[in-house]
């Protein structure tokens, strides 16, 4: 159907590749060291997902270049906080026409961008960039367990064709026009997911993850609107429902760390332990500059914020919640 590039060669980005090359696509997975491309050509694995096997048709390379040239769509995979500099990297090797959809998460602490954002500041505006996101662990999406996401773009052209690429009979697409609602919902989710496990590291129950769940959609949502999202989206599979999965899954990176943080250990002793990017400790303190910005309240962001970066105790951000100022829910 379309040449593609996927850009990032983690978890999510091999899942995203193996499903492009099961629709019929023509992919080639960058990854920008050379001996874990080779380790992927010759034994056809991927270290984070353990026990797949990659397909045969699935190119690997190490050269950006490789991947960017005479691609019609581009995913960019990489971690948030190597968004910037890998798409500048990309940049002389990208034409004008040529669709990108960001499949990361997170705001830029410096900036206050998101993804999106980042690809269009250093690419350009007139370049067309989509996003896609919704509840979709890469161990369930490589699984064909049936995941159900959203495309979103400013060009619904650009979101129809995202639509037609990864859409199958396991992975269904919704398309959106809303780009900075998905975004806005996608990058806080992983911080309201680092609050609901410190809740399980501290031993509280279903009472405490179903309002940290509830409360926090609320402060998605409210940020969201003030930036020109629309609250429908955050009802959605950008906002509930990835924000659901997030917190409530053994695969969610976010409430591993959180869990463990609450359990007593250390910022830096949990970062070690999941020993992957962890997307919501790097979106927290931006995500609170935005709120400062817009003039909107996120209690619960700024407790986790206070956790992690201030050493507050876990405990402690909890009582200051639920002693917040008596007010009517809505």
């Amino acid at each position: 159907m379309a040449r593609i590039g996927v850009i990032g060669a983690g978890s999510w980005g091999t899942a995203l590749a193996m499903l492009l090359c099961e629709n019929g696509n023509d992919v080639t997975l960058w990854a920008h060291r050379k001996e874990k491309v080779e380790k992927m050509k010759a034994y056809r694995i991927c270290d984070k997902l353990p026990g797949v096997v990659l397909p045969e048709v699935l190119g690997f390379t190490h050269r950006l270049e490789d991947a960017v040239l005479d691609k019609e769509l581009l995913i960019m995979a990489v971690p948030s906080t190597a968004t910037r500099s890998t798409a500048e990297k990309m940049k002389p090797y990208v034409f004008k026409e040529q669709m990108i959809c960001s499949v990361s998460k997170g705001i830029e602490e410096d900036t206050l961008l998101t993804q999106c954002g980042i690809l269009e500041d250093v690419l350009g505006e007139e370049q067309p960039i989509g996003v896609l996101s919704g509840p979709s662990h890469a161990e369930e999406v490589v699984q064909k367990l049936p995941t159900v996401v959203v495309a979103g773009a400013k060009d619904e052209n650009v979101a129809y064709f995202l639509q037609d690429c990864f859409m199958n009979e396991v992975f269904r697409v919704y398309t959106s026009c809303d780009v900075v609602g998905i975004e806005i919902g996608a990058s806080l989710k992983n911080v309201i997911a680092l609050a609901a496990g410190m809740s399980d590291g501290l031993g509280y129950g279903d009472n405490t993850k179903a309002a940290l769940i509830t409360r926090g959609i609320k402060e998605i949502s409210n940020l969201a609107l003030a930036m020109g999202g629309n609250p429908e989206t955050l009802s959605g599979l950008a906002g509930t429902g990835d924000l659901i999965v997030t917190c409530s899954s053994k695969h969610s990176r976010n409430r591993r760390a959180g869990m463990l943080i609450g359990q007593g250990m250390s910022f830096d002793g949990a970062m070690k332990e999941v020993n992957m990017v962890v997307e919501g400790v790097y979106s927290a303190k931006a995500a609170l500059a935005l709120g400062k910005k817009y003039n909107i309240s996120l209690p619960i962001i700024e407790q986790v914020n206070d956790v992690l970066f201030m050493g507050k105790d876990p405990k402690t951000a909890v009582k200051s919640l639920m002693e917040r100022e008596r007010k009517p829910e809505n």
